[in-house]
Parts: structure tokens; sequence; C-alpha cells
């Protein structure tokens, strides 16, 4: 088929195809005599896993990885590499939580003081000393 009609089986646009080509996540198409690529349907299937990985947070050099091997992946592995990804998951939104309530404090801290009139030293809010003033 051509990047066209791969295009729209997928809803992927063709520049997004031929990245993907270029970067090694999809095999190069066999090209016709006019030149134009020819796409096995195995594409769509590569394609559509490509997506479901991006969805879930995987970066093309992790999902390159999976692809560099010619064999499947087992169920152990594939777990595995979930289990990568839910940790990572896990350890952005403890940053995420931390980052939050730092902000919902400085926030308190600064409304706080400003409706006393006061102003607070910027080097004591980078050193987390919210409480002294200038």
């Amino acid at each position: 088929m051509k990047i066209g009609e791969l295009a729209d089986k997928t809803g992927m646009a063709a520049s997004a195809i031929r990245y993907y080509e270029q970067s090694g996540l999809l095999p190069k198409p066999e090209r016709g005599a006019n030149g134009y690529r020819d796409y096995a349907d195995a594409a769509i299937e590569r394609l559509r896993r490509i997506q479901m990985a991006q969805s879930l947070g995987f970066s093309l050099d992790a999902i390159r990885s999976v692809f560099a091997s010619n064999e499947e992946l087992s169920k152990d592995d594939l777990l595995s590499k979930l289990d990568g990804r839910l940790k990572e998951i896990e350890k952005l939104m403890d940053t995420l939580r931390e980052q939050h309530q730092h902000l919902g404090s400085l926030r308190s801290t600064l409304q706080e003081s400003w409706a006393e009139g006061e102003c607070l030293n910027t080097t004591n809010l980078v050193n987390g000393k919210l409480a002294e003033q200038y």
C-alpha cells in the first residue's frame, strides 16, 4: 500500500510515517518501479504499536530498542518494561505532588505577606526560608 493509504488506515500523517521509517522504528518498505514506497500490511500493526507505546509515555528510543530485536518480546520482558514505566510515572507523580505542595505554600506565604504590606526577600524564598522577611 502507498504511504497515503497507510496514513489513512493509521490516522497518522505521512510525514510521521516517513520519520518513523528514517529513525528505524518502521522497516524500510519495498519501492515500486515508480519509486513510491509500497508498505506491507504489517506496517499498520507496527505503527499502531508505536502509537500505543507513545501514548503510554514510552520514549522513541525505548520503542526502538524493543523493535531492534527481531524476536518477539516475551511476556516477562513486556511486563518488566511496563513495570519500569509504572515506576517512572510514580516517581514523576511524587515529584509533582511535592512541587504542588511547595507552590501552594509559597503562594500562601506571598499572599499573607503582601496583605500585611511586607515584601519577602527572594534569596530567602530560594533557600526555602519563607518566614524570613526583608
